[in-house]
Order: C-alpha cells, then sequence, then structure tokens
C-alpha cells in the first residue's frame, strides 16, 4: 500500500505519518528528510544535494524524484508513506511515471482537511524536539513537566523561527497556490479522501486508518 499524505502546513502530515511507521511498518517518504539524509549521507547523489543547498540554491524536482527512486528500489516495508511531495501536477506526473516503473501504484490520497484560524492557533504554539523530531504544542500537547522528550528523553526543544501568524498565513497561501490543483488531479483519479485534521491525533489516525482498512 502506498499513500499520499495531503495537507497545509501544521496540519499534521509528520504526525500522522510517524503512527503510520509505527503502526503498519510503512516508511515515510519526507523530501525535508531524504534531502537531509542524502547530504550527509557521502553518495554522489548526495555531494550534489550538499553543494545545491551550500549555495542556497532550491533542490530541483529531477533530484528529489532520483531520491525517491533510490528508496523504491530498497526496502518496501508496509508500503510508502510520501509526505511533501508531490506538491505540483508535474511532481504528480513524475512520481505516476516512477512507481509504474517499479510496478507500484498509489492506493489512497488522503487529504487532511483543515480550519485556517484554527491552524494558525495550532502552529503559533508548536514545538519541537530538537533531537528527535516529536512535536508539541503548548495547547494541546505541552512539553512534559520535566521537560524531557517523550520519545527519546532529549531536553532540547525548539520553535521554528516562520511559526508567527504573518509568516504562516504566507507559506498557506503559497501551499493553496501550487498544491490546491493536486485536489482536482486526484479526485478525477479516484483516489482521493478526506479526512478531519484537526481533531486530537488518535482520532484522526482512525480517520485515516478507516480509509486505509475500508
Amino acid at each position: 500500500m502506498n499513500i499520499i499524505l495531503l495537507g497545509p502546513p501544521g496540519a499534521g502530515k509528520g504526525t500522522q505519518a510517524r503512527k503510520l511507521v509505527d503502526g503498519r511498518n510503512m516508511i515515510q517518504l519526507s523530501t525535508g528528510d531524504m534531502l537531509r539524509d542524502a547530504r550527509s549521507s557521502g553518495t554522489a547523489m548526495g555531494q550534489k544535494v550538499a553543494a545545491i543547498m551550500d549555495a542556497g540554491e532550491l533542490v530541483t524536482d529531477e533530484i528529489v524524484i532520483g531520491l525517491i527512486e533510490e528508496k523504491l528500489e530498497g526496502d518496501h516495508g508496509g508500503g510508502f508513506i510520501f509526505d511533501g511531495f508531490p506538491r505540483t501536477l508535474e511532481q504528480a506526473d513524475a512520481l505516476n511515471h516512477i512507481l509504474a516503473k517499479h510496478d507500484a501504484s498509489l492506493s489512497h490520497v488522503v487529504a487532511m482537511e483543515v480550519n485556517d484560524k484554527a491552524l494558525v492557533q495550532r502552529i503559533t504554539a508548536r514545538s519541537t524536539c530538537g533531537n528527535c523530531g516529536e512535536v508539541y504544542n503548548d495547547i494541546t500537547k505541552p512539553i512534559p513537566a520535566d521537560e524531557k522528550c517523550v520519545n527519546c528523553g532529549g531536553s532540547d526543544f525548539k520553535r521554528r523561527a516562520d511559526d508567527n501568524e504573518e509568516s504562516l498565513r504566507t507559506r498557506l497561501m503559497e501551499y493553496y497556490k501550487k498544491t490546491s490543483p493536486l485536489i482536482g488531479y486526484y479526485h478525477a483519479k479516484g483516489q482521493l479522501v478526506w479526512v478531519p485534521g484537526l481533531g486530537e491525533i488518535d482520532d484522526v489516525a482512525a480517520g485515516i486508518a478507516d480509509v486505509l482498512d475500508g
């Protein structure tokens, strides 16, 4: 089973992807994680990624697709979760091509439905563990009283500099402008399923499970 998690910044895609990794042995393919891993890998592709990122340039679709293809050639586990990719119609077409090349296909495209106002409130209260990436929220999931991460025991918590209302609204506008066409694209293919994305983490996870098991 291979799925895409669609949703704006802060919708909880990463959190839900980790639950699927833990519960179903799926493999999360996050664009950001893949680029960071490639950069430190020492491979020819990794050196190319490092040079581009060090120069402050944007990594091309060709490179991201190449990284995904490398992953598809390895262990499939319980299937792949595409998190943060595709973002454009061109990337969606490229993903279809490389999946078909590996005799694979998409099972579902799970779109996480959120309310922008509530999303802004959620994100401006967000922090993450600097060691393992576990996400916390001042309102819904505060940092433990002993100030140690429940996942790894680390104590280095960070807030993104752009997790403020003005920056977030800019990111949301960019997301909707580039990614909204994907909604129609996957709806036309009969693969799109909406799941409420602003409930409790376990409730959202249950909604996604219903889709995958349906």
